[in-house]
């Protein structure tokens, strides 16, 4: 029974990971399809849920020394997957509108750094989230609760607001641009030494 409990608990940081993944469709049909009042609370909670599992299962991977491929992969890309469908509601809807051309910065960065993890995966070269990485994400989250707590409780969400959250998410667009650069020269390093 010890040994089951322990092969669970092994697992949950990816547990968490997979559950933030089927998140994603559920926060997407509250704030884009949802017909309710607290359509846009409920995603906001929803999203809060998501960041703090992101939290959650990092915290258990390093306490139990618990570091697998899987986990590489796939918690990055939960990460991006929540982000990008939170920033589409922030630039599609209003009242933040954010510049549709800071969402597609995001997303191509995400992309590209995605298929070159797959690519570079596949050779046995895993390079995991580094400082740069950790900082856009937190920078990105952080933004999204903030614009999403407006926009659930001012109405209507006053003009400065507007304005500091479309400065904050082009100052987001520019360190994911830079983390992704810090990626790809990382990557050119380790090849080179490969």
């Amino acid at each position: 029974m010890e040994t089951k409990n322990r092969k669970m608990t092994r697992h949950l940081p990816n547990i968490l990971t997979v559950f933030r993944i089927i998140l994603v469709p559920v926060f997407l049909y509250f704030l884009f399809l949802a017909k309710l009042p607290a359509n846009i609370l409920i995603a906001l909670i929803i999203f809060i849920v998501a960041c703090f599992t992101d939290y959650l299962d990092g915290m258990l991977a390093r306490k139990m020394n618990i570091i697998s491929d899987f986990g590489k992969l796939m918690d990055p890309l939960a990460d991006k997957l929540i982000v990008l469908s939170a920033l589409a509601g922030l630039c599609w809807l209003p009242p933040f509108q954010v510049s549709i051309v800071v969402f597609f910065i995001i997303f191509l960065r995400e992309l590209v750094i995605t298929i070159l993890r797959e690519i570079y995966q596949k050779k046995g070269i895993v390079v995991p989230a580094d400082f740069f990485g950790k900082l856009k994400t937190v920078l990105q989250m952080a933004g999204i609760i903030v614009a999403f707590a407006f926009w659930v409780f001012i109405n209507p969400v006053p003009p400065l607001v507007i304005l500091i959250i479309n400065i904050w998410f082009w100052f987001v667009a520019l360190i994911t641009v830079l983390s992704g650069l810090n990626y790809i020269i990382t990557i050119a390093k380790r090849t080179n030494y490969a």
